[in-house]
């Protein structure tokens, strides 16, 4: 069963290539401002840019976090994108599962959070 929740949010940012969203992703998941980063390589992008129609090859990422960590998390993706402007969309989660919830709560939030133990299987009832 899913649970309203405020603060949860997914990011998500197209990369270049692989290399740099796993040197994203791993950064967000070791600083715990994610508790979770998908990777989607093979992503066809047809877009305008400086008033060209653009077609490439990049990478979809989309990770988990909590809406009080998305500003770090911009800039570190900034920080370690090679994009002059990499197109960062954030979106408020309106329910998700609770032991969903608890894990990207219990997993993110800097040396202080205490992750969840190594058998959770969080109660959806």
């Amino acid at each position: 069963m899913s649970s309203k929740v405020q603060d949860i949010r997914i990011v998500n940012v197209t990369c270049p290539d692989v290399e740099t969203a796993r040197k994203i992703g791993r950064l967000a998941v070791d600083r715990r401002l994610v508790a979770c980063v998908n990777i989607f390589p093979g992503v066809q992008s047809i877009y305008r840019w400086m008033g060209e129609v653009c077609e490439d090859d990049e990478v979809f990422v989309s990770m988990k976090t909590r809406e009080e960590f998305v500003e770090s998390l911009f800039t570190a993706i900034v920080a370690n994108h090679p994009y002059p402007q990499p197109a960062i969309e954030v979106l408020a989660v309106d329910s998700v599962g609770r032991g969903v919830a608890a894990w990207i709560k219990a997993e993110t939030g800097g040396e202080a959070t205490v992750s969840l133990p190594k058998g959770f299987k969080g109660a959806e009832d």
